[in-house]
């Protein structure tokens, strides 16, 4: 069970999910902006950080409270952004109140069925789950965003997921209910990250301002349903458990990490795209894999190797792929209106008229 909910705590830092970068490959081709590597790199770090710390909070503190823990990471998030606001660190930007409410509601309804797709299926199964992510994010940019993904691409992301799979997915148990928790995970995860990104977009505001916004109503719904979500998965009580020096501790030094984690997650998908976030994600899960069995000797073999060198191979291509076509645009935009071909970048969220798309981005009088 302990092993379970790390894998939980490390979808959700990672995902969400819950689990949506490019890869180290990318973070050293010039192809990218500075900014783009800063928040590769900090996702990367932070996320590794809190795999270890709440592997030790879970396995040798035995605090299993995966969902009730992860709203506390919420609300140490907003709490933090609200002091560096009241700071100037940054300028808050009001955003229409139901778009927002229904956002923080997904993503944190999406953290939720993460949890209990894992504590219903088995963990590969629930490896599978993860997998599954990243070509749904692309069939929903494809039909709603019209993204048009080059037959590179796809190839990549194959081989990236033939790796990821081969490294990390062991056995398939079955059974309805958690296929259909599953199921909706998938949906509500990939429909979160493609929210984050089109809302950053399309009423312009970045990543510290949506997360700032949103972090308050995610951490009500995990705060409001995390205590049943645990207890149905650990048969314990949160407000039962016995809360030592050590286990404080850990838990505050857990949320500080998720503090970095959460501002990372949206930066990345806000600068580069939900599935290279997912990219950004699998790799993650490789070096867990192998500094799970440098540091901790968890049991690793011939097959995990395998699977995790066919993953960096196609975290390779993916890095490749996208920065050529990344110049090949830059290319394109610098050329005359005339000279560049037209195609439909109808947004997700696109509205019939002008006034409609104003009055439900708030964008107008800058709510």
């Amino acid at each position: 069970m302990h092993v379970r909910l790390a894998l939980t705590f490390f979808m959700y830092n990672v995902a969400s999910e819950e689990q949506r970068s490019n890869s180290w490959l990318v973070m050293m081709s010039a192809g990218f902006p500075l900014g783009v590597i800063g928040s590769l790199a900090l996702s990367v770090a932070s996320s590794v950080a809190i795999v270890i710390c709440n592997k030790a909070l879970i396995s040798t503190l035995g605090f299993p409270f995966a969902t009730t823990l992860t709203s506390w990471h919420l609300m140490m998030t907003f709490c933090t952004l609200h002091v560096a606001q009241r700071m100037h660190f940054f300028e808050p930007k009001a955003i229409d109140g139901q778009t927002v409410i229904l956002f923080g509601i997904l993503n944190g309804t999406s953290i939720g069925l993460l949890n209990l797709s894992l504590g219903f299926n088995s963990i590969g199964f629930y490896q599978m789950t993860k997998l599954a992510i990243i070509p749904f994010t692309v069939l929903l940019e494809t039909i709603f965003l019209k993204k048009r993904f080059s037959e590179s691409i796809k190839l990549s992301l194959l081989v990236l997921l033939l790796g990821v799979g081969i490294a990390s997915v062991t056995d398939l148990k079955l059974n309805l209910l958690g296929s259909v928790l599953s199921g909706l995970a998938i949906a509500t995860t990939c429909v979160g990250q493609i929210l984050t990104n089109t809302i950053q977009k399309r009423l312009k505001v970045s990543s510290t301002q949506l997360l700032y916004q949103s972090a308050p109503y995610q951490a009500a719904i995990l705060f409001a349903t995390g205590p049943f979500v645990d207890q149905l998965l650990t048969n314990r009580s949160v407000f039962a458990h016995k809360y030592s020096a050590p286990v404080l501790g850990f838990i505050i030094l857990s949320c500080l990490i998720a503090v970095s984690v959460n501002f990372s997650t949206f930066l990345v998908i806000g600068t580069t795209s939900p599935v290279t976030y997912q990219v950004l994600g699998h790799l993650k899960t490789c070096l867990v894999l192998s500094f799970g069995y440098i540091l901790l000797r968890d049991p690793f073999n011939a097959r995990n190797i395998l699977g995790i060198l066919i993953a960096i191979f196609g975290m390779g291509l993916y890095s490749y792929f996208s920065v050529k076509e990344s110049k090949k645009k830059s290319t394109n935009d610098s050329l005359p209106v005339s000279q560049i071909p037209e195609k439909e970048t109808e947004p997700l969220l696109a509205t019939k008229d002008n006034s409609d798309t104003k009055k439900a981005n708030g964008v107008s009088h800058d709510c």
